[in-house]
């Protein structure tokens, strides 16, 4: 089995554009300045808490799609990597459930909380 000379093997390399990547800076950008303005125009509450969270989201799924190339992987190893952290959250959403359901037994049982 012979190999490939190396200028072929470096010809058959995909190179995605310059601009996809001044795209997704440009995206980055916008919804840090997003982000920032949650706090400078004074929101507060889960709205605040909300809007901070979906920028994160977003900014951590763009570079998580682009600059880390997921957008272009195969199937079996984009659930090998972002099922983990999802059934995590499952987990916790289980979790939180799980304890409204034994504070408003001990409230029941035991009265007012002190």
């Amino acid at each position: 089995m012979t190999e490939a000379p190396a200028h072929i093997a470096a010809k058959e390399h995909q190179q995605h554009p310059i601009g996809l990547y001044l795209l997704v800076w440009g995206l980055l950008f916008v919804l840090s300045a997003f982000s920032y303005m949650v706090d400078y125009v004074g929101l507060q509450g889960y709205l605040r808490w909300s809007l901070i969270l979906l920028f994160m989201m977003l900014k951590a799924g763009l570079i998580v799609a682009v600059f880390m190339h997921m957008a272009w992987e195969r199937l079996a190893l984009i659930y090998a990597i972002l099922l983990p952290p999802l059934l995590v959250l499952v987990f916790v959403a289980l979790m939180v459930s799980e304890s409204h359901y034994v504070l408003f037994s001990r409230l029941t049982f035991f009265g007012a909380a002190p």
